[in-house]
């Protein structure tokens, strides 16, 4: 088996950018490559098809990675989702079907199971591809989860992995971070990790070398590259640490305020309208900012009614029903749409308490009730005189008034949609249609498809430019060399041993 493991320093060091962009310089190379998480926690999926032809639900990230490397999304790729739904529960999905709950304290004890399906599917995955090039999650020296980790160093010491280590000098503390990371782990994780990519650097390459040198020396190890920072280099996101930095144009027609809910699902849904020269796109949690927007765009969330509550103790229910009394235009995508409705039912306790009932703010002539099974859809249709598509993941039950007017799968009221479909903004003649109908503007030739699939080709030839492609793909095929130095263990480290060498 053939296969290299994507840790990081820490969340969003990117370790998401360098696997997408090693998928694709492998891919490249005409090498059969497929991506691999073993557990993401995200609420950004998508819905991809098994290989007997039955939806799932996977990582958005992965859905990306796999069209980097050029192959169809399967499950296979992202074996175990976590969904967030509290600070405490995590609604989980395996193997792209939803499989109940976990919460912060079976993080240590209750996920062997997690661990069992997130190792079948990397066998599985590097039984019928080249090279697997995996994605860990956080960081691999969290001391306090080794025990129970499945998803790096564990997944590693499963597959025999080779192991780089990606920081992002950007935060500062860089080579701290790089050299604390591998000092921290058990001997059997240190002698996998077999190198270090450093990732945003900005500036003289010149004045950073002496730190490189440096580390390499002190490790061992080879620094396999210095990604630069580039403007135009971003991706569909896999959480929403990013939103802060999210670009806008200040000087843009149409301002386009969405609303950031605490539990802000596929909020990718408007990554297109963020590539239209017209638009400013914000994401904003303050009534205040609703004032000069001219479209306001609810997106989906994880947990409906709690978000609707947080809306009304905001009072950001009383400006988005103002800024639709004043006729401006109002779009809500899945949980956000069914906010806008009339009702919103919880029979079952699907997203908490049993029987939970909240009043919507009754702009769209819709009901929703929750149901158990989870709805996994990849539908396509037409709205406003174009072709439309997207794709469904959700527990509500849509049920419209008589005599409403459809609109992807959901409603509209004048200047007020609503629809389940999320995605469907991606498509280049929908939101052409959409854009024109809300704001009057004219197609701006822009293609999302196109921009996305050239945001992967920058990302690979920036790879190629400034990694050793070569070097890591030797490394994924020959594992980690058996010569690595092994550093002190500190004290902090050897309980955890001890506990290791006893079982």
């Amino acid at each position: 088996m053939s296969g290299l493991l994507v840790a990081g320093t820490t969340s969003d060091a990117g370790k998401s950018v360098v696997t997408t962009g090693l998928c694709r310089a492998f891919a490249r190379r005409g090498v059969s490559v497929a991506p691999f998480k073993a557990q993401n926690m995200s609420n950004n999926s998508m819905v991809c098809f098994d290989r007997d032809g039955s939806p799932a639900e996977i990582g958005r990230a992965q859905w990306v990675q796999a069209l980097a490397a050029r192959v169809t999304p399967e499950p296979a790729m992202n074996p175990v989702l976590l969904k967030p739904g509290s600070d405490h529960r995590s609604h989980v999905v395996v193997m792209g079907q939803p499989a109940g709950e976990v919460s912060a304290g079976d993080f240590a004890t209750g996920r062997r199971h997690l661990a069992r399906a997130a190792h079948a599917a990397y066998d599985d995955l590097a039984a019928r591809f080249d090279v697997v090039v995996a994605e860990g999650a956080g960081s691999p020296a969290e001391i306090n989860l080794r025990a129970s980790d499945y998803v790096n160093m564990g997944l590693a010491r499963h597959a025999d992995l080779p192991v780089v280590v990606v920081g992002d000098i950007d935060r500062g503390g860089l080579f701290a971070a790089m050299f604390g990371t591998l000092a921290l782990l058990q001997p059997a994780d240190q002698a996998l990790v077999a190198g270090f990519v450093v990732n945003k650097f900005r500036g003289d390459l010149g004045l950073l070398r002496p730190g490189l040198v440096r580390l390499e020396a002190l490790t061992g190890r080879p620094v396999h590259g210095v990604l630069p920072w580039h403007p135009d280099l971003w991706l569909d996101s896999e959480d929403a640490l990013d939103l802060e930095g999210r670009r806008t144009r200040t000087a843009a027609r149409v301002r386009v305020a969405v609303v950031r809910l605490p539990r802000i699902s596929n909020f990718t849904d408007v990554d297109a309208l963020g590539l239209e020269p017209d638009l400013d796109v914000v994401f904003v949690s303050d009534p205040r900012d609703l004032a000069d927007a001219h479209l306001v765009v609810l997106p989906g969330t994880r947990a409906t009614l709690a978000d609707l509550a947080w809306l009304r103790t905001r009072g950001l229910d009383a400006a988005i029903t103002a800024h639709a009394a004043a006729g401006r235009p109002v779009l809500g995508i899945c949980g956000g749409f069914q906010m806008l409705g009339r009702e919103i039912r919880d029979p079952d306790g699907v997203e908490g308490a049993v029987g939970a009932y909240a009043e919507g703010l009754g702009l769209l002539p819709v009901a929703t009730a929750f149901a158990a099974e989870k709805a996994l859809r990849l539908p396509s249709g037409a709205a406003l005189g174009a072709p439309a598509e997207g794709y469904e993941i959700h527990h509500g039950r849509i049920t419209r008034d008589d005599g409403a007017e459809e609109f992807l799968g959901g409603a509209r009221t004048a200047q007020v949609f609503g629809t389940m479909w999320h995605g469907s903004l991606e498509g280049d003649a929908f939101r052409a249609a959409f854009l024109a109908e809300v704001a009057g503007l004219a197609p701006s030739g822009v293609s999302f498809p196109a921009a996305r699939e050239r945001r992967m080709e920058l990302l690979a030839d920036l790879v190629e430019a400034h990694l050793d492609v070569d070097a890591l793909l030797a490394l994924a095929r020959d594992g980690a060399p058996d010569s690595l130095p092994i550093l002190a263990v500190p004290a902090l480290a050897r309980p955890a041993l001890a506990r290791e060498g006893q079982r």
